[in-house]
């Protein structure tokens, strides 16, 4: 066979099975300039992860001790971390941490559950990479708690404070009189506006990525009841919509968004939705050598793309 020259680009060339004839064409010495590699070949393991991952959203405000003609907050957005520039919360450039890979050794995946109504959504987690619950709204003149979003607060109360570069805080309920709006949860692209009427406070955005080749949205703030406007909007992202006087709407599995808050009732506001965890990288290298947790796989647009829905790991 032809010796094959190496076109200037040092280091090994790694075998392939595909150019057998030891004849290369000038496109062969374009990718190996680009790459090192030969074309077809598959390189064994992957430098640099991106990743998206989206903890449990909040659930809606509780009334405390089963009170009658109270109401909760929206709940807050699960925490959101992307390494994928553009896409982190606040957008921009991403200055996220970088995913330890270490060959043969697994990568945890966790999945963060929602939080019931009136608690925080659990944390989602990638190796070392945290992604913090969302709070849970504000209830019975309290605040929203503090989680990767905050949920909103009650009529005269504070909404939670966010995490730095996962999310925002929740809106603060309506400082005076009837209707006794709540605010809305925020989200991981904003905090909400503060209600002045009827309706409640419609929840805080997410953040849409394109992680997986589709844009889809993520961690949006749940939205805030009220007793006599119906309620408001959840934001997008899985954000579920706040009531009056009937159960509120639940966040969107496995998009991190925060659950909707009741107005006039016991009880009746509704859980997070569940977090999501996803990973990509160049398809010039091979698969992760296994996974579990079963992730679903897809090979498109020059990526491999795993994603857990349920906890898992993998191994490269």
């Amino acid at each position: 066979m032809r010796q094959r020259s190496n076109f200037g680009v040092t280091g090994a060339l790694i075998a392939t099975t595909s150019i057998t004839s030891g004849v290369y064409s000038s496109g062969d010495a374009v990718m190996l300039s680009k790459t090192g590699v030969w074309p077809g070949s598959v390189l064994p393991i992957t430098p640099t992860v991106d990743y998206l991952v989206v903890a449990g959203g909040g659930g809606g405000g509780a009334t405390p001790n089963g009170t009658t003609n109270r109401f909760g907050g929206g709940g807050g957005a699960g925490g959101y971390r992307s390494s994928v520039t553009g896409e982190s919360s606040g957008g921009g450039a991403s200055a996220e941490s970088v995913l330890s890979v270490t060959p043969g050794t697994p990568i945890t995946v966790t999945v963060g559950g929602g939080g019931a109504k009136g608690t925080n959504g659990n944390n989602s987690v990638l190796g070392n990479i945290t992604s913090t619950g969302g709070g849970a709204g504000g209830g019975d003149s309290t605040t929203g708690a503090a989680g990767g979003s905050g949920g909103g607060g009650h009529n005269n109360t504070n909404g939670g404070a966010g995490t730095a570069n996962q999310g925002y805080a929740g809106a603060r309920g309506q400082d005076t009189g009837s209707p006794y709006s709540t605010g809305g949860g925020g989200g991981a692209a904003q905090t909400p506006a503060q209600p002045t009427g009827a309706g409640g406070g419609v929840g805080g955005n997410g953040v849409s990525s394109s992680i997986t080749g589709t844009a889809i949205y993520y961690a949006g703030g749940g939205g805030g009841g009220d007793r006599a406007g119906g309620g408001a909007a959840g934001g997008l992202g899985g954000g579920g919509a706040g009531s009056s006087g009937t159960n509120a709407t639940a966040g969107t599995t496995n998009t991190g968004g925060g659950g909707g808050g009741r107005g006039d009732g016991v009880d009746g506001s509704a859980a997070g939705g569940s977090g999501i965890v996803i990973v990509r990288y160049s398809d010039i290298y091979q698969a992760a050598s296994s996974t579990t947790g079963s992730p679903t796989v897809t090979v498109s647009g020059g990526y491999r793309v795993y994603k857990w829905t349920t906890s898992g790991s993998i191994t490269f």
